[in-house]
Parts: structure tokens; C-alpha cells; sequence
């Protein structure tokens, strides 16, 4: 990650400008360093006012990270997994990147397949069989015995 911003695509660079962090203190296990030092991480990126995005990659991110997106169009991403503010912000900011990554990320194309012949066969046969079990639960195939 440069200084200037974060390299997202070849074509995207988000500059750190754009980008804010809020600190807080950190839940959890650690001593005395939880009462009075703000080691969690959030991460806060506006979504919808981004200069750096396409209105094609606003909809994609939109679309594909809308359970960390709020109502304003702000992604939220967090880290507390590390007692150090610092390793906390390097975390998040690569969660953003990996996350962008993903979301921006062109979907695959379905093939469309067809079962083989035997497949079929296989599916016909079982069907075959079942039909057969059921037949012999009957009152009607009782009698036939």
C-alpha cells in the first residue's frame, strides 16, 4: 500500500484522503491496557460521494457489500484483533482492499451443461426402483403378491 492511497485495481487507486479511521477502545481480554488505550479500528469509506468510483463500480460494491454499507452509503469495516492501534489500521485497510477486490471483481459466466446418458440412465433406474418400493407399500400391491 503507497502512501498516497490504496491500490485496489490496476485501473483503481483509492487516495487515503478519502479514507477516515475512528478509534475506540478495544473489548476483550488485555489487562489494564483495555480501560485506557483505543487499539479498535474502524475504518469509515463513503461509498456513494467517491470521486475515485464509477457509477458502475458504486453498484457493484452497493450490491455486494450492502451488510457492511449503512443507510448514507458509508462501508464500516473493523479490527480489534490486535492490541496494537497501528497492526489494527494495517488489518483493516487490507480487509478494505481484499474487500473492493472481491465486490469489483467481474462474475463468472454459468455454462450451461446437459446430464450425460448415463446420468439419465442412473436418475431412471433409481426412479425405477423407488417406484417399485412404493408399489409393494400398498394395499393394491399387497394383493398382487
Amino acid at each position: 500500500m503507497k502512501e498516497s492511497g490504496i491500490q485496489i485495481t490496476e485501473a483503481l487507486a483509492i487516495p487515503s484522503w478519502e479514507i477516515n479511521f475512528r478509534t475506540s477502545r478495544s473489548g476483550g481480554p488485555g489487562g489494564q491496557n483495555v480501560n485506557k488505550v483505543e487499539s479498535r479500528v474502524e475504518l469509515i469509506f463513503d461509498v456513494r460521494n467517491s470521486p475515485s468510483l464509477s457509477e458502475e463500480q458504486r453498484e457493484k460494491i452497493f450490491g455486494r457489500l450492502k451488510n457492511k454499507i449503512d443507510s448514507d452509503g458509508i462501508l464500516h469495516l473493523t479490527s480489534q484483533l490486535s492490541r496494537s492501534q497501528w497492526e489494527n489500521k494495517e488489518i483493516v485497510l487490507t480487509d478494505f482492499a481484499r474487500l473492493l477486490r472481491a465486490a469489483l471483481k467481474p462474475a463468472k459466466k454459468r455454462i450451461p451443461t446437459h446430464p450425460t446418458k448415463t446420468a439419465k440412465e442412473k436418475r431412471l433406474k433409481k426412479k425405477k426402483i423407488l417406484a417399485e418400493k412404493k408399489k409393494l407399500r400398498s394395499s393394491r400391491g399387497m394383493n398382487s403378491i
